[in-house]
């Protein structure tokens, strides 16, 4: 049929919309036609009707109807670049039938009728997805043909066209912000840093954060996961089963696969870019609370779901094959991609706030801190399970958010009062509670520091007392440790003399009677090292307490008199050893001496004479001389090699070598040598004695 006939009659089917219409069919049409009229007129009516056409735009699909119109003009404009690429080579495509090249439009030609059908006949967001279009399908950097002056016309015009929509966009109209957030996604890269740089951020970064977080097409401000729950049931044997054929699960799939769903991640990165180029500082606390709010609704909407209740370790037998397989992990997928892309977005509102003057300021910093803290701790149940420690932006944001908050009591004190457990004291009955416990007690060691006494005992010790007597139980694992890092963390700000006195009894109790069990033998040593640091002058609590590192040496001893000589089990911390020699298997009398002689770095100076040949005494305790010679080199590893200030190394020395501490720790306490004064390089009185 010729064009201009074909033309004709598709123009007719496009203004027809009381009829089902194969639109796809429609639009596939649409792009042949448009790279085979030789008139800019018609190239540019065909444009300007498909742009306003009932056909397409009476009932639209969402964000599908907006992709198929804008594959109409980059599979037009990639025919285009087939084509001027064959026609200059000589050759012609075998797998693309092209028209002859006398009845093509030059393609500067073809992009300006193209750019004329953007007219007053349809909406400025619809324009966007034609120069959306032509710029991907002329972005091929191996195959451009455009020249540099076409190309910056196409970049300037794509410019212009989202500023107009972006100002003639209603709140309430859906569709036009998610096609503008969809289209300008797709092509952020394509554009320069110049033309990047004219895009009204002021008025995007509103659009992109309701298309990503509220829109139908987005993540639906995250009220899927309670639509969850109507379709988990118990099947037999109360196991729990989320079927793959029901509603929840499929629209699951749709978010997932949708145009915004599916790319979250290059979505996330503009959204940063656009935090970091917004005029108005205002919109940045603004999207802060956006991403505050919309995790908070899906941490509630998750704890609705019965799922919420099965611990990770427990699901091999709490849940259905078909629910593990299939449905699970495809939500998982959907939540960390979610969990990403609020990092992301919050690393780019962090890195404003270092360098805005007005974010910066005391009234905007803590408060930006703490809801960006509270957005992780909302968050915590997904990032946990996707192991977030190995994201760096995740880092990036944990760390800098805690940096900024610790620099404000007030506000820091009110952020843990805040986050706590409402069954503070006690170890809650719900994994979701337990999961929040933990980032509760990871993030209270940080800001253990700007707490006061009296908070630091109310809320943290109270926090951790109940995870300390726990055990090393494996699902309780990850708070049994944070509370013990916690613990110290109290115990050694140096406000917390009084603390530390009142409860530090309690914890080396706890801790004594956790060790072999609960407690590595790598745990151990750096816990009972850091009380002895704590109680050791010039700590105020050895002010208070002077006698407190002598009696937990004297414990130490005790303890190791009672200890088995027999090996330990590894446990799962082994490869985090303080050193690559620790790799040695450890009994535990080992693994106390070897604490013991860690303790000599820190005790007062006073006890060192008393302390340096009771450590060699338990060295010779050791049975296995692969277990004590390594605890002979760590002695001398201490005490040599610069672990030592100055004057304990002295004292050390001079134990080592004239008070006869080699001999007592190579050859035990019954070989020790009397040495007498002599001056240096003195023959030995047996060599005297045989000259003469």
């Amino acid at each position: 049929m010729p064009a201009d006939r074909l033309l004709g009659t598709l123009l007719r089917s496009l203004q027809t919309y009381a009829v089902q219409q194969d639109t796809p069919r429609l639009l596939g049409t649409a792009a042949s036609l448009l790279t085979t009229l030789n008139n800019p007129l018609n190239v540019t009516l065909l444009t300007s009707q498909l742009l306003a056409a009932p056909a397409i735009w009476a009932r639209p699909e969402g964000l599908t109807t907006s992709l198929r119109c804008m594959s109409v003009f980059h599979s037009a404009a990639r025919a285009l670049v087939q084509h001027e690429v064959a026609a200059s080579d000589g050759s012609k495509s075998a797998s693309f039938t092209l028209p002859q090249p006398e009845r093509m439009l030059h393609s500067d030609e073809w992009i300006k009728a193209v750019l004329n059908g953007a007219d007053d006949h349809s909406p400025a967001w619809r324009h966007v997805l034609v120069i959306g279009g032509l710029l991907l399908g002329f972005g091929q950097a191996e195959d451009r043909i455009l020249s540099r002056s076409t190309s910056r016309l196409l970049e300037e015009t794509f410019v212009k066209f989202v500023n107009t929509a972006l100002v003639d966009v209603a709140d309430d109209d859906g569709l036009s912000q998610t096609t503008v957030t969809l289209v300008l996604n797709h092509c952020f890269p394509a554009i320069s840093e110049f033309e990047r740089s004219q895009l009204d951020y002021d008025r995007l970064l509103p659009s992109l954060m309701w298309s990503t977080l509220r829109s139908d097409e987005g993540l639906r401000s995250g009220y899927v996961l309670g639509a969850i729950d109507l379709d988990v049931h118990s099947a037999p044997d109360n196991i729990l089963s989320w079927p793959d054929r029901s509603p929840s699960f499929a629209q699951i799939q749709r978010m997932s696969a949708s145009p915004l769903g599916a790319s979250l991640g290059p979505l996330a990165r503009l959204i940063g870019h656009t935090v970091e180029h917004v005029r108005d500082s205002w919109l940045v606390s603004s999207a802060v609370d956006d991403l505050l709010d919309f995790t908070r609704t899906l941490q509630l909407q998750w704890r609705q779901s019965k799922l919420s209740g099965v611990d990770a370790s427990d699901e091999s037998t709490v849940l259905t094959r078909e629910t593990i397989e299939i449905t699970s992990p495809a939500l998982w997928k959907l939540l960390r991609s979610a969990s990403y892309a609020v990092v992301i977005v919050f690393r780019s509102v962090l890195g404003r706030l270092l360098s805005d003057g007005t974010l910066a300021s005391d009234a905007v910093a803590p408060d930006t801190a703490f809801k960006a803290l509270s957005a992780l701790r909302n968050l915590y149940f997904i990032s946990a399970r996707a192991g977030a420690s190995a994201f760096t932006q995740y880092t990036f944001v944990y760390l800098t958010a805690l940096d900024i908050l610790g620099n404000y009591p007030m506000q820091t004190q009110r952020f843990v009062q805040a986050v706590r457990s409402p069954q503070l004291g006690t170890i809650p009955q719900s994994p979701l509670d337990r999961n929040l416990d933990l980032f509760y007690l990871n993030t209270a060691e940080h800001l253990a520091l700007a707490l006061p006494e009296p908070a630091a005992e109310d809320l943290l010790v109270a926090a951790c007392k109940p995870y300390l007597v726990a055990g090393r139980e494996e699902r309780l694992l990850p708070s049994f440790e944070a509370a013990h890092s916690t613990m110290l963390a109290a115990f050694s700000v140096p406000h917390n003399a009084g603390l530390a006195g009142r409860h530090m009894p309690f914890y080396i109790d706890a801790l004594l009677r956790m060790f072999p069990g609960s407690v590595s033998p790598r745990q151990f040593r750096l816990a009972f090292t850091t009380l002895i640091s704590i109680a050791s002058p010039p700590s105020l609590v050895a002010a208070t307490n002077p006698t407190l590192p002598a009696v937990l040496f004297d414990l130490l001893q005790d303890r190791v008199e009672h200890a088995t000589n027999e090996v330990l089990p590894s446990m799962h911390d082994d490869s985090q050893s303080i050193s690559a020699s620790d790799a040695v298997p450890l009994s535990e009398r080992a693994a106390m001496v070897l604490t013991a002689i860690d303790t000599l770095a820190h005790i007062p100076l006073d006890m060192l004479d008393y302390c340096l040949p009771a450590t060699a005494d338990m060295v010779n305790t050791i049975d296995g001389s692969e277990m004590r010679d390594h605890c002979v080199e760590h002695l001398w590893s201490v005490l040599m090699e610069g672990g030592m200030e100055p004057d304990r190394s002295r004292i050390s020395h001079g134990w080592w070598s004239s008070a006869g501490g080699r001999e007592h720790v190579l050859c035990g306490r019954g070989e020790i040598i009397e040495h007498s004064l002599d001056m240096s390089g003195a023959l030995p009185e047996e060599e005297i004695s045989s000259k003469l």
